[in-house]
């Protein structure tokens, strides 16, 4: 790593063993064991800008703190039904993993509706992904291969993606805010499959607007993008709606050995609901009877995030005139979001286009 490199890391270092005992054990269940690389990645975040980054670690920490970020995975959803309905609207799942040992999520963009419940939970449940990503399925990579591993892979599916589901892009801005501020680089690369022209229409005019660093990370495929996934992972890793060999997928294949990896009945999703219900009991948690969701407040947008949302909605405003469809759009507006929550479902939103 370059000099600078090295002496804004120290630079950082020194200014995070000034602060509080709060922000100092907080940051553990950030940095896992690596301080270094976590620290890094903020400096990444913030063009290796050492104030900037600094002020970005301690507002990051300070929401961790305000927010009880640190007990998120005691917090199990419930009942099983329930949560079952978040898993069928909210589709993400863990694949498998790349041949270098990167575990592989799946988002389902195109397909996810967000309709069976409010906000809150899908903030909720997306953050304790982030979290068992981080605390449990990171760290156990990282032993396995003996070497820190500590991003992803993303592999967005946006079959189904309509103009008319567009709404939800409000949601995906609130989820990719907190993502953006709060989980930067952890994501290696962004693999885009089954891109209809809806996506293809905004990625054009918002992909100019993306710093160098971001554009590198976003691979549109053509189709599922089965070829081009297998030179990076084996075939059992792939998401079920990337193993058709023709263009287009499916949410559901009929083929025996395609294990739907968004189901709640997939094993990632039972080890995580598992996990969260024993860390309840073991922290003395009262498993609660009544459904109750985990509020968490989103700070506003950077202002570079505001241009590219608000380039994405004149896009979608456009694409519905020329369609004559300007009254389903008509209800759209993407900006001025204040307050809610979060999630890493991908980017259709600010993240589509932004991710640090």
């Amino acid at each position: 790593m370059a000099i600078a490199s090295q002496d804004a890391i120290k630079q950082l270092r020194a200014l995070m063993e000034e602060v509080d005992e709060p922000l100092k054990r907080t940051f553990e269940n950030v940095h896992q064991g690596y301080p270094n690389e976590a620290l890094v990645r903020f400096l990444k975040a913030r063009e290796w800008n050492v104030s900037k980054a600094h002020k970005m670690l301690i507002d990051c920490l300070n929401w961790r703190l305000e927010n009880e970020i640190d007990n998120i995975l005691t917090k199990p959803i419930i009942p099983t039904d329930f949560y079952r309905g978040l898993r069928d609207s909210q589709l993400i799942g863990l694949s498998g993993y790349s041949k270098e040992g990167l575990p592989v999520f799946a988002i389902g963009v195109g397909l996810s509706t967000f309709d069976k419940a409010s906000v809150h939970y899908y903030v909720q449940s997306h953050i304790q992904i982030n979290e068992y990503r981080d605390r449990v399925v990171l760290p156990a990579a990282t032993q396995k291969h003996e070497r820190h591993i500590g991003t992803c892979i993303k592999i967005l599916d946006m079959t189904g993606l309509k103009l008319s589901a567009l709404s939800q892009i409000k949601l995906l801005t609130m989820i990719s805010t907190v993502d953006d501020l709060n989980y930067p680089e952890k994501t290696e690369t962004y693999y885009i499959v089954n891109a209809p022209y809806i996506f293809s229409a905004c990625w054009k005019v918002v992909k100019p607007l993306l710093q160098e660093r971001t554009r590198k990370k976003v691979q549109v495929l053509q189709g599922g993008g089965r070829d081009e996934l297998l030179r990076i992972m084996d075939y059992s890793a792939l998401p079920h709606f990337c193993k058709r060999s023709g263009s287009g997928s499916s949410r559901y294949s009929s083929s025996p050995d395609v294990h739907d990896c968004f189901s709640l009945d997939h094993p990632f999703h039972q080890q995580l609901y598992n996990y969260i219900k024993r860390q309840s009991s073991n922290n003395g948690f009262m498993v609660p009877v009544k459904q109750g969701s985990f509020h968490v407040s989103v700070p506003e947008p950077d202002p570079e995030g505001t241009v590219i949302v608000e380039t994405i909605e004149s896009e979608l405003h456009k694409i519905g005139d020329q369609n004559g469809l300007s009254h389903t759009m008509n209800g759209l507006k993407i900006g001025g979001m204040k307050q809610v929550q979060h999630l890493d479902a991908g980017f259709v939103g600010r993240k589509m286009y932004k991710e640090n």
